[in-house]
């Protein structure tokens, strides 16, 4: 079947759909031929695009980026097992620009079938938004758009996707720019919940990474004012990526079942995103640098950090948290070696000093979710 006729049968798909119908005749104040202009509109934005061909070999031209980031898949049994008879929604956290990449990749690793990504609109401009748009099949989002006439296109768009691929999207919206897992969106849980698959699963997914590329960029704006243009923030990353090394860790939760959860019911889908948030929360790689970074003072001696460090981990432990090391020197070796590099901790006279306050808050509050008291505690 030619992509053409896909998405002509996508099209007549969405303008059947009930809120469409209803919108079509009227019922947000719009109809007749200007509520179908309309309707067209925002379904030519949205079309995707993905080309598995090319996908496949989507991280040969990225090798420049790739090389530079380790990507570590945990349980990735648990998406081998639901692929198999269900359709599948993954709902992450995000973290950064680099998530579209890496996360795909990791399912392409273990030949995985490719979902398509619902990515912000920022996102379709210069060399990655090509890639974005024609290759790996994402969806372009327009966040905090109150026009009924978008919301209701854009939720039957998401139901007749499902139909056919696989989804992945972020519960937070946009990227953390505070470094805090936030709290859960729920307008793309109902849109696949809209979709009435009697196979739907939702599979919880982690990323965490021992330094985000862009972490000097979001900690220093911390909230986000205004949207930037991705070409903007694209120069920007280039120069925070001189020396930059990470590992990726993505790891993947057991799938939950949409059987039985009301899209039309708020608190059915609400309690349905709290929970998928939750599950993140504690799926998400703890890495020594988030821990060092919550247990650090402006001023330090080693042994005294080390202690701070080790009664950290045994608070995270009984938190049930997915801790990469609970060895409190191996901790505080890993992180101070890649906050030096990034001039962020500085070991000077036996002592570690803070460079970049706002940078070491950033990583703190990665997991200020698992702890009772707030973790940034640097002054």
């Amino acid at each position: 079947m030619s992509r053409d006729t896909v998405a002509d049968e996508i099209t007549k798909g969405v303008l059947a759909r009930e809120e469409v119908v209803a919108y079509l005749n009227g019922s947000h104040g719009t109809s007749g031929e200007q509520a179908e202009q309309r309707v067209h509109e925002y379904l030519d934005e949205l079309r995707t695009r993905q080309r598995h061909a090319i996908y496949r070999v989507l991280k040969h031209p990225l090798y420049p980026i790739f090389r530079k980031i380790d990507r570590h898949p945990e349980h990735i049994d648990r998406v081998e097992r639901a692929t198999a008879n269900h359709r599948v929604v993954y709902v992450s956290n995000h973290r950064s620009h680099i998530d579209y990449l890496i996360e795909p990749l990791v399912l392409e690793d273990s030949a995985i079938r490719p979902p398509v990504i619902a990515a912000g609109i920022n996102l379709f401009g210069g060399p990655l938004g090509f890639i974005h748009k024609h290759v790996t099949g994402a969806i372009p989002i327009r966040r905090n758009v109150k026009d009924p006439g978008y919301l209701i296109t854009l939720k039957a768009y998401i139901a007749e996707i499902l139909g056919r691929h696989d989804l992945v999207f972020y519960i937070e919206g946009g990227r953390s720019y505070s470094g805090e897992l936030k709290a859960p969106k729920t307008g793309l849980i109902n849109a696949a919940l809209s979709a009435e698959l009697p196979n739907l699963v939702f599979v919880p997914c982690a990323i965490a990474y021992d330094l985000v590329l862009e972490d000097f960029i979001l900690a220093h704006q911390k909230v986000k004012r205004r949207q930037r243009p991705f070409t903007h923030e694209l120069a920007e990353m280039v120069r925070y990526a001189v020396g930059y090394r990470s590992r990726a860790f993505v790891t993947f939760g057991e799938p939950i079942a949409a059987t039985g959860i009301d899209p039309h019911a708020r608190r059915d889908v609400l309690e349905l995103a709290h929970h998928i948030r939750d599950s993140i929360g504690r799926l998400m790689k703890v890495l020594p640098t988030m821990v060092m970074a919550a247990a650090m003072r402006p001023s330090i001696a080693r042994a005294d950090l080390e202690s701070e460090v080790a009664s950290l981990v045994d608070t995270l432990v009984a938190a049930g948290a997915n801790l990469a090391t609970t060895d409190r020197r191996q901790i505080v070796e890993e992180a101070s070696r890649l906050f030096d590099a990034r001039g962020i901790v500085v070991e000077e006279d036996g002592r570690f000093r803070v460079r970049e306050r706002t940078v070491l808050k950033y990583y703190a509050r990665a997991i200020e979710h698992l702890l009772p008291i707030p973790a940034s505690r640097t002054h």
